[in-house]
């Protein structure tokens, strides 16, 4: 296995929003309590952010291009912090893959299939850990729905519904194209690119399998190139999801529901309900009176700071834990890849008037197929 320092020397690529209200503040903390992480250089092609950067980070090395960076810090980096639009992610991590660096990349991996593919590729190749920014499965009230699901008390999970709704798109920071994700030169795609990631690795979670086709629709209000209404539904061999995302909601929410055979989670934001049943089917098929024992939760998530810098430290742990194994192409970027495969095929779907697709008809086959978790419910278990 990789020996690894107990400091780790990172560079931000992209010192916007993300990187600028969550990450950086993270690493900050991570600083002051493990000392396990030092940030030596910020890569932005703003100068007001490399000034912004250069007070927070006195200590770094600033650059206007990450290939600047690469070469300038050969020999002194562990890992590059990925912040940039997707539009930028491939390139990015394969020049720092093959630079001998580790990989944190911002949602979505990759903006098409076959930058996906090539980063997990290449990741195997130089031995290095790529590794996404899945953050949502870190947060609190997340982490609840995983204790309930595995104590068994709402029985095997068949169907699951996620609504995230947003009344606007995330802005970035104003000194560089604030508007960026209403252009898909930069952004890749709207609401689906943005937090079709998100949702589908729940969904992963939850159903304990992977999808096998998916449909979906959407539509975009206002004179933008990218989508602002996206909805969709995947048939899994364990049931079925579906997802709607809106960034024209009059508020700013998220609601999930999982439903098993005994019971089902509702998730409002914060709020947690599990309702699990008391009757039904009695014995050799006889019904019985059916009632539910519901308990409520309020577990603080901070789903409003959209940061989300306080989720981020657990996640961090994951990619030190992956590097220690040499887990390279790991779980976590597997099913980042398929994120993208699920993005890309529901564009050809919602093109082709809804049409349900699936996955071997929305593009080729994943080289990588053989090491992803088997899609057959009798190894349903891989994903969880």
């Amino acid at each position: 296995m990789t020996a690894v320092k107990r400091r780790l020397r990172g560079a931000i690529v992209g010192f916007g929003f993300i990187s600028g209200k969550g990450h950086g503040p993270a690493y900050d903390v991570r600083r002051r309590l493990a000392d396990d992480v030092v940030i030596v250089a910020v890569v932005d092609a703003s100068p007001a952010r490399r000034a912004e950067a250069a007070r927070r980070y006195p200590d770094a090395r600033l650059y206007a291009d990450y290939r600047s960076m690469l070469e300038a810090e050969r020999g002194q980096l562990d890992f590059v912090d990925i912040c940039t639009p997707p539009a930028y992610h491939a390139a990015i991590a394969l020049d720092a893959l093959d630079a001998g660096l580790h990989v944190l990349c911002e949602k979505p991996l990759a903006t098409s299939v076959e930058d996906a593919r090539a980063m997990l590729t290449r990741a195997q190749e130089r031995r290095r850990v790529l590794f996404p920014c899945h953050n949502y499965k870190h947060a609190p009230v997340v982490r609840a729905v995983r204790d309930v699901i595995e104590s068994g008390a709402i029985g095997d999970v068949h169907l699951v519904t996620l609504q995230t709704f947003r009344n606007i798109h995330a802005r970035g920071i104003p000194e560089w194209r604030p508007d960026w994700r209403r252009e898909r030169r930069f952004s890749g795609g709207g609401i689906a690119m943005d937090h079709g990631s998100h949702t589908f690795y729940l969904a992963f979670e939850w159903l304990r399998s992977y999808p096998t086709s998916i449909s979906a629709q959407m539509s975009t209000m206002g004179a933008f190139d990218t989508e602002d209404d996206f909805s969709c539904s995947l048939l899994f061999p364990t049931g079925t999801a579906s997802a709607h995302l809106s960034w024209n909601a009059g508020v700013r929410k998220v609601l999930y529901a999982i439903h098993g055979r005994r019971g089902a989670i509702r998730i409002e934001d914060d709020n947690m309900e599990v309702a699990v049943m008391q009757g039904g089917l009695g014995p050799a098929g006889s019904v019985t009176p059916t009632t539910w024992r519901f308990e409520r939760q309020d577990i603080q998530s901070d789903w409003m700071d959209a940061s989300h810098v306080t989720w981020f430290n657990n996640m961090f742990d994951e990619f030190k834990l992956a590097i220690a194994a040499d887990d390279f192409a790991g779980k976590d970027a597997r099913e980042s890849f398929l994120c993208v495969q699920l993005i890309q095929t529901a564009y050809s779907s919602a093109q082709q008037g809804c049409r349900q697709l699936t996955l071997s008809e929305g593009f080729e086959a994943s080289p990588l197929a053989a090491s992803l978790p088997s899609r057959r419910a009798a190894q349903i278990r891989s994903a969880s």
